[in-house]
């Protein structure tokens, strides 16, 4: 049990630099961007086919970052110069991603197994540091020496990278290029009026969100030990749901607080699934199911708690009238008793 919900954990913070590339797609540019679906793959096919032709795996890992940052663009200019439908645009980008996937990896299917990759050099590096043992140690003497996970490091170092790219994202987002791109998603009529290039400003914004989505998508193929081309498929919804479930649990109040909130969101959801396919009569393949399920439960949820404060307000609000007016109806009794005594 201990070794799922670990392993759980790990690949939710992997997934949660693929959230974070949802978010500014969907939440601050307010762009449905499909493109998701396909730039994931893209970042996992380039990673896996340079990896297995001797590239260092790290540069291989950085490579796919600019790939899926140049897939965001092409939608961004689909959208902005070709004036194609914002929804439409994303579909077009992802259809074309996928025989463009296919022709990256010559197969539909590239195993890592036998690999060295990025994970593998890590794990190495962790195990000779001795932080693998340290850790497992601790656990043996919480009484969990019969799970113990394989290494720590992956999940130490996924934690600096997604932490690092957390704060770089804050810190963009408060720049001038930043403001802009949020005012653009928020109201783009008002922002052009002064003068801003909006077009720019939404290809940019796109390209960085599929950097990070590609860039999450070259981690999973190293982490899972292989890169297959239906391997993105349901990401936008994933990614949905992280950022979803994180704003309803931890709340949006500042910038750095809801990118904290995906990544939480992201680690739950996953932590979710793993125990819903815990249950005996799930099935792998049900993980759709499930996630639909969760995007469900977690929008509907809030607007249904927020209606029954709603109705619990405004019965609050009739009883303090009822109440005052009772008040007054006996203020004014008193008032009349003492003059009719007098006359």
């Amino acid at each position: 049990m201990f070794t799922a919900i670990f392993g759980s954990f790990e690949a939710g913070i992997i997934f949660a630099i693929m959230a974070l590339g949802v978010y500014l797609s969907f939440r601050i540019l307010d762009f449905p961007d499909l493109t998701v679906d396909g730039s994931f793959v893209t970042g996992a096919a380039i990673t896996s086919i340079m990896i297995i032709n001797g590239v260092n795996p790290f540069l291989a890992t950085v490579t796919a970052l600019f790939a899926g940052f140049l897939a965001g663009c092409i939608t961004g200019l689909l959208h902005t110069f070709g004036k194609i439908n914002n929804l439409l645009s994303g579909i077009l980008m992802m259809i074309a991603l996928y025989s463009i996937n296919l022709r990256i990896m010559g197969r539909s299917n590239i195993p890592l197994l036998n690999t060295d990759t990025a994970f593998t050099k890590i794990a190495d590096i962790s195990k000779n540091l001795g932080i693998d043992s340290f850790f497992n140690s601790l656990l043996k003497m919480a009484g969990l020496g019969d799970s113990l996970p394989d290494t720590w490091g992956i999940l130490l170092f996924m934690f600096v990278v997604t932490f690092i790219i957390k704060f770089i994202t804050d810190g963009f987002l408060k720049t001038e290029i930043g403001l802009a791109i949020r005012a653009t998603g928020d109201n783009q009529r008002m922002i052009r009026s002064f003068s801003a290039n909006t077009s720019f400003l939404v290809v940019l914004g796109l390209g960085l969100s599929n950097a990070l989505v590609a860039f999450s998508g070259a981690l999973i193929a190293q982490e899972g030990g292989f890169a297959d081309v239906g391997m993105g498929i349901g990401t936008i919804i994933v990614g949905l749901a992280s950022v979803i479930i994180g704003e309803a649990l931890f709340g949006t109040k500042t910038i750095a607080r809801t990118t904290l909130a995906v990544i939480g969101g992201s680690i739950i959801y996953r932590i979710v699934v793993t125990l819903a396919l815990r249950v005996e009569f799930l099935q792998p393949g049900d993980m759709k199911l499930i996630t639909a399920i969760i995007v469900i439960f977690a929008l509907t949820t809030p607007r249904l708690i927020e209606r029954s404060r709603e109705k619990k307000r405004k019965a609050r609000k009739k009883a303090e009238k009822l109440s005052m007016s009772h008040v007054a109806v006996e203020r004014k009794g008193e008032h009349h008793a003492p003059v009719k005594s007098d006359s």
